[in-house]
């Protein structure tokens, strides 16, 4: 584990069950290239703080990496916690399981990993769907299990995403300039994933109005944040 000194007690808990921890002070792409450097085993598995895995996961994953020679793995996620807004995310992401344009893989074999240079440290936002690109554009097989993640979400507030949108706004251009195609659409506010998924949405329509709503304020701040950041760029331009 790759603990950023937190001032809980995770890096405790994680001894009690004779987890290796690791600390240091870096920003979430070094970190997991940090994590990745001091691995011991073939296979790479990326969890994030805020994410639970299912019992078969691990064993689903080695699986296709052995039997079907995948080098990269993605696992369906789904969100849980309380509150309507969390609801409408976890709405949300159901919309997107099995799109590659979305999910991103988090199991890869070592050597491939590597071979690509892991996780771009210059990348605040993107940079899974970054590597991930990259896996795909080197022609590796990229695969995904039927076993499922957990995004413990807790409770969504409005607020908190207006100002996550805002930052990844300000953000994500380095990753839109890096992957300008990929960025195009999965930038779009209104995903194909609705129109295909338009059944599981018409069945909820209370949290489908207040997704369409969250994404809409979502995309109105990272518009926002993305303005601000060209503001930034041109200001220092002008300044040299």
């Amino acid at each position: 584990m790759v603990d950023n000194y937190s001032s809980d007690d995770t890096v405790e808990i994680a001894k009690k069950y004779s987890c290796e921890v690791f600390q240091s002070k870096v920003l979430r792409s070094a970190a997991r290239n940090y994590g990745a450097r001091k691995a011991k085993g073939s296979f790479l598995f990326f969890l994030d703080g805020d994410q639970e895995l299912t019992p078969e996961v691990i064993e689903k994953c080695a699986g296709k990496a052995l039997n079907d020679q995948a080098d990269a793995i993605m696992i369906p996620e789904k969100r849980v916690g309380d509150g309507f807004w969390t609801k409408c995310r976890a709405l949300e992401r159901l919309t997107y399981i099995g799109d590659p344009l979305v999910e991103n893989a988090r199991f890869y074999k070592k050597d491939v990993f590597e071979k690509l240079g892991g996780y771009d440290e210059t990348l605040d936002a993107g940079e899974d769907k970054d590597l991930h690109a990259r896996v795909e554009d080197a022609g590796y097989n990229v695969s995904s299990v039927n076993a499922v993640m957990w995004h413990l979400e807790g409770h969504v507030r409005l607020s908190d995403r207006v100002r996550k949108s805002y930052y990844y706004g300000k953000t994500y251009i380095r990753y839109a300039r890096k992957q300008p195609k990929r960025a195009g659409i999965q930038l779009m506010p209104i995903r194909l994933n609705f129109v295909r998924k338009w059944r599981l949405l018409s069945d909820q329509p209370l949290y489908t109005v207040g997704m369409l709503f969250l994404k809409f304020v979502e995309y109105l701040a990272g518009i926002i944040g993305l303005a601000s950041s060209r503001e930034s760029l041109s200001a220092k331009r002008e300044q040299r």
